[in-house]
């Protein structure tokens, strides 16, 4: 009887035992909880953080680009204005270069006055080459296509040796700056005869 007993006593001490080591089904203590979110919040504040940084990157990537294109222009205006400071200095000498032309061209058409001729020609041709050490240079015309930016049609005439657009004639020299146009050429082009039996067109 005794035994009996003591063996449920055993019994009922091993069955608490075995209870008491299997895991808890409730829920995980608050402080792990805290701690949770807590981790949460700092990952979504480091997003955040983050998505900042990249902002602030690309603005500064651009106002960098935009600065490096104002200083291109600046640079580039800074030299076309040492380039062409001088050209309005260039505009008042054509005339006079115009004038020394127009001097060798009657010179040449009278005799008995070569030594006069001659000087004029050498103080011409100095003048040309100085001007050219400044970058101003002659624009080719006679034979060449008319070209609008650097041609003035004041005449076109029918020609049969010259093809159609051709300048056939220069009345005034035509001058570069550098890339730039100083002064058009004014010339006379070439165009196409009428057909046979036919009139011209009233436009």
């Amino acid at each position: 009887m005794e035994e009996n007993l003591e063996n449920e006593n055993s019994l009922s001490s091993g069955v608490e035992s075995v209870s008491s080591s299997e895991p808890s089904s409730e829920a995980p203590p608050q402080g792990e909880e805290d701690g949770g979110d807590e981790l949460d919040s700092v990952r979504r504040e480091l997003d955040t953080k983050i998505d900042e940084v990249k902002t602030l990157n690309d603005k500064y990537l651009r106002l960098a680009a935009e600065f490096d294109n104002y200083k291109r222009r600046a640079q580039r205006d800074q030299s076309d204005g040492i380039r062409f400071a001088n050209e309005k200095i260039f505009k008042d000498l054509l005339p006079i270069i115009d004038n020394l032309e127009r001097a060798i061209q009657c010179g040449s058409d009278q005799t008995g006055n070569g030594g006069l001729l001659e000087g004029v020609e050498l103080t011409y041709k100095q003048f040309l080459e100085t001007l050219t050490k400044f970058g101003v240079r002659q624009i080719s015309s006679v034979g060449e296509l008319f070209d609008p930016a650097m041609h003035q049609a004041v005449a076109q005439v029918e020609s049969e040796t010259a093809k159609p657009n051709t300048i056939v004639e220069e009345f005034q020299k035509g001058y570069f700056l550098h890339e730039r146009i100083l002064r058009p050429a004014m010339v006379t082009v070439a165009k196409d005869k009428p057909a046979e039996g036919t009139s011209p067109s009233l436009d």
